[in-house]
């Protein structure tokens, strides 16, 4: 496949580029239209009971508290009569909306638990209809509608809508930032690292190609299933970056073999041979670990797998295409542009690095275990992890949702958006429903509990008024335990926990929804699949570098020591992100780990790292299969891929760092945790542990048992075809 490739190149090279250019176009044209089909929200399990209920009340009782908006008078107090007309004059507007139900306003009743208790500021509440896209339009009309200044009164917007309509928009102004750091940054590093401005630009032509074609994929799928507009991000640094190492890794190859003295056909045969089969590979092994965000029911995490296993068969398919053919085109011109310092064409071999290897290999032990004990160290924060779903808090603090919600847990006792939302599958009699009611209230961390036969308080009843009517329904009933506990809190927690191990009342079925109910959801759910979700990631990888290597070892090796990288940068995370540490410099509010975006941090870092164990990996295989003995396989492969490997890093590295800039906490985390997890890897693991690991095993390293070096000698991949003999062998 690969010398058809590389002829295609070398004899239809304008035709691949033109068809390329048409392909370009129409992926553009179509994924521009990506941007209006794509999702908040998704961190969900559409399966959970808080789900359930979520979707119950919708049905039956129009909708659960979402929009609150925090009212404040000018002048004179809530009860003066130019507060009292405004407040009236606005909750009747917004009881006419069509977007909105369950409107409940301090002026439509009086509810005392509506009102600040220092009685400067009151709230309405609202259900805004529709699914998450739905949703998220009509809050955005509603908050330019009716929040700032409103006949004598201060309105401003909160509650999971007004959070839903400002993480995106806040995102979408962190992706433009960080693009404007990392495009101009990396470009520089490609014309240092190359020295020649033509070979710096193809690496980014791939990029490019690669963004606009998951773009494109995005807005296919964003029409059939629910993909998450968060997926953008990865898709722009990860199409970036693996764009990038792909050209690089080809660029390279070509301009190794020109300098060895090969003419530009022999030049592009033997870099699509080796390097063509070296992509494919690594495109696999990423591709595999990002699988496995599929086995997750929240599409926010499946929307990542979508973006990611497209960017990766966009940028490996575009760089086995379109590299080869431009290079046909350039030939010796891709040295042009030669930077002034640069007098002549940098060499693919690095030196450095292959003395850097036999030094480890001397004193494997003294140069590894240093290395393995700050890596330990770096991990130790995840003895003390907690996890949590996306709130307010990911927002700056100058978010209006954000403020609303702190004035909220702060100025009101209890909030009735935040309360535990039960519903019943069936029709509940009275004396059941009240006794069920009786008992909640009785409820370590309850204020009271709001149902059809009145409002409880540690087992009082309070007769019922008129809100209390709109909780009852013949087929349903609507239980509403509202609790003075933070919201996400442990105890708030305990307290699902508590709710749930109440009995229902007989013959029917009490699904227990709201914030609290659906973080606890969430984390049930993530840990009920993840130990599947890592045996797919494992298992891939080990058949896949089983297939590439022909050893049962060195995928073991791979697994461990990149595991061991990831576990360091998720927990120089920890205690970043949920301990505080850095939280004034970057600008955050330390809370516990985001439960989705750690899962897809791991998959993440964890495809990338196998990334650069492909290319290095290969490198020696070839040197061992030419007959190098290992040490001389290892420090020659080192010195010919360390350059690569610490230039795609690093520039990899920076696509990522460049959302540190970013005001959503857990952009940020995401961003800085693959960021590092790409540079431990490729300085650490590649450079020191790989080394000491290889040398400890021995001629271990590329061990398999008899049964399975005959199925790889019939059905393993290798570098192509079999390299000159190595003559001089030298031991380490």
């Amino acid at each position: 496949m690969f010398d058809r490739i590389a002829e295609l190149a070398l004899r239809r090279a304008r035709l691949v580029l033109a068809l390329g250019l048409i392909a370009l176009i129409a992926m553009a044209a179509l994924g521009f239209g990506a941007f209006g089909k794509l999702l908040g929200g998704g961190f969900e399990d559409p399966g959970a009971p808080s789900s359930r209920a979520e979707k119950l009340i919708d049905k039956r009782f129009g909708g659960e508290t979402n929009l609150v908006l925090l009212v404040r008078p000018d002048e004179g107090g809530l009860d003066s009569p130019a507060a009292e007309r405004a407040g009236r004059t606005l909750t009747a507007d917004l009881k006419e909306e069509p977007t909105v139900s369950n409107v409940i306003s301090y002026w439509d009743g009086g509810a005392a638990t509506l009102r600040s208790e220092a009685g400067d500021a009151a709230l309405v509440l609202a259900h805004v209809k529709g699914d998450d896209t739905e949703r998220a339009d009509h809050a955005e009309g509603l908050i330019d509608e009716y929040t700032g200044e409103r006949s004598g009164l201060t309105v401003r917007a909160g509650g999971s809508a007004a959070v839903s309509d400002e993480i995106p928009a806040q995102v979408a102004k962190d992706l433009a930032v960080a693009e404007a750091i990392a495009v101009p940054l990396i470009l520089v590093l490609l014309a240092l690292a190359f020295g020649s401005i033509i070979a710096a630009l193809l690496p980014l032509v791939i990029g490019l190609i690669a963004i606009v074609g998951t773009f494109a994929e995005l807005s296919v799928l964003g029409g059939l299933t629910s993909v998450s507009v968060f997926s953008i991000n990865l898709t722009t640094a990860l199409g970036l970056g693996l764009g990038i190492d792909y050209a690089l890794l080809l660029v390279s190859r070509f301009r190794e073999h020109l300098a060895e003295g090969a003419d530009v056909p022999d030049a592009l045969r033997h870099t699509v041979r080796t390097a063509g089969r070296t992509i494919t590979f690594s495109a696999a092994t990423v591709a595999a670990a990002l699988a496995a965000l599929l086995v997750f029911p929240q599409f926010f995490l499946r929307s990542f797998a979508y973006a990611g296993i497209g960017v990766v068969a966009v940028a490996a398919g575009s760089a086995l295409l379109v590299v080869p053919a431009l290079l046909a085109l350039l030939g010796h011109r891709v040295n042009r542009g030669r930077l002034p310092w640069a007098k002549t064409v940098r060499s693919a071999e690095a030196p450095l690095w292959g003395r850097l290897a036999r030094t480890v290999m001397r004193r494997p032990a003294l140069t590894a275990l240093p290395v393995l004990a700050v890596l330990l160290l770096a991990a130790s924060p995840l003895l003390g992890v907690g996890f949590g779903t996306p709130d307010e808090r990911v927002l700056p603090e100058s978010a209006q949702s954000r403020q609303v919600a702190a004035a909220v847990q702060q100025d009101f006792a209890g909030s009735d958006e935040s309360a535990l939302q039960i519903v019943t599958t069936g029709p509940v009699g009275r004396a059941e429903l009240g006794s069920y009611a009786t008992e909640l209230s009785q409820l370590d961390g309850v204020i009271r509990v709001e149902a059809g036969t009145g409002t409880y308080t540690e087992g009082r009843q309070i007769p019922p008024g008129p809100a209390n009517a709109a909780l009852s329904r013949p087929d349903a009933q609507r239980v509403s335990v509202v609790t003075d506990l933070v919201p996400k809190s442990e105890q708030a927690e305990d307290l699902v926990q508590s709710v749930r191990a109440v009995a229902a009342p007989a013959g029917t079925e009490a699904l227990v929804g709201g914030t609290d109910a659906r973080l606890v959801d969430a984390k049930d759910s993530i840990a009920d699949r993840l130990p599947a979700a890592i045996a797919l990631v494992a298992g891939t990888t080990f058949v896949l570098l089983f297939l590439f290597t022909g050893s049962v070892v060195q995928p073991l090796r791979a697994l461990l020591l990149n595991a061991i990288s990831l576990t360091a940068a998720i927990g120089v995370m920890v205690w970043i992100f949920q301990d505080g540490h850095l939280s004034s410099l970057l600008g955050f509010t330390p809370q516990p780990m985001d439960t989705s975006m750690t899962v897809l941090l791991f998959c993440i870092a964890f495809g990338l790292s196998m990334d650069y164990e492909v290319f290095v990996t290969s490198r020696i295989k070839e040197l061992h299969d030419a007959g190098a003995d290992n040490g001389r396989a290892v420090a020659d492969g080192l010195a010919h891929t360390g350059r690569i490997v610490s230039m795609a890093a690093g520039l990899l590295a920076v696509s990522f760092f460049a959302f540190g800039a970013a005001e959503v906490s857990f952009i940020q985390m995401f961003g800085l945790g693959s960021g590092l997890a790409i540079l431990i890897d490729a300085v650490a693991v590649r450079g020191i542990l790989v080394p000491a690991a290889m040398r400890l095993l021995g001629r271990a390293a590329w061990y398999a048992p008899k049964a399975l070096h005959r199925l790889h000698t019939r059905v393993g991949l290798t570098e192509g075809t079999a390299p000159e003999p190595v003559r001089e062998k030298a031991g380490v």
